[in-house]
């Protein structure tokens, strides 16, 4: 529901009853990182993994506190230790190739990402990741057959038309560039990102 204050409020009076609670600790480290504090959900995940090393969705999580303080190479660890106990996870392959491809390791991300896509085809945001990998590998028309899947899926994320928007105009489809940016936008007006590319299409076409 968004109401972080109380979430954690409820995660420590659990905690204050029982220490031992991991899920708890690991409840608490969410709510730390939804309000930002990433340092503080880092030691509760770490906190519940001293109690239950075994416990993925922990792993999975300092994995991802981690690759948000751009700590890369940790996080890449912490989704391996996920993966190793819960091999079907997608969303822990689908977070290490958003990791591994900021290490430069496009062919490993890509690996993850159909990793990912192959436990969960419908997984609009790892076909939208693997565009983008693809892109920047130059691979145009494989990028926007990724970036028309996660679309298929989810006709109302921004992002997606944004990064079609981006191959299109690599392609030199500036009308079509064009058109993307245009729904990115109707979706998020505030997207900056968005209005930027928009207005490169448009000084292309003159």
């Amino acid at each position: 529901l968004g109401k972080l204050d109380e979430a954690m409020a409820s995660y420590h009076k659990a905690l204050a009853l029982k220490p031992e609670f991991a899920e708890a600790h690991n409840g608490l480290g969410n709510a730390l990182r939804s309000l930002g504090n990433q340092e503080g959900a880092i030691a509760s995940y770490q906190k519940a993994l001293a109690l239950k090393p075994y416990l993925a969705e922990a792993h999975y999580n300092l994995g991802n506190a981690l690759w948000g303080l751009g700590k890369l190479e940790e996080a890449v660890a912490s989704y391996h230790k996920a993966l190793a106990l819960n091999p079907d996870y997608p969303e822990a392959h689908n977070n290490l190739g958003n990791a591994l491809q900021g290490l430069g390791k496009s062919d490993d991300a890509i690996a993850s990402y159909r990793e990912a896509l192959a436990l969960k085809p419908d997984y609009a945001m790892a076909h939208n990741n693997l565009g983008n990998v693809l892109r920047d590998l130059g691979k145009l028309e494989e990028a926007v057959a990724s970036y028309h899947k996660a679309l298929a899926l989810n006709p109302d994320y921004p992002e997606a038309h944004n990064n079609l928007g981006n191959a299109l105009k690599d392609q030199g489809k500036q009308e079509e560039a064009v058109a993307s940016y245009g729904k990115a936008l109707a979706l998020k007006p505030d997207y900056a990102e968005a209005h930027s590319n928009l207005g490169n299409a448009l000084k292309d076409q003159g």
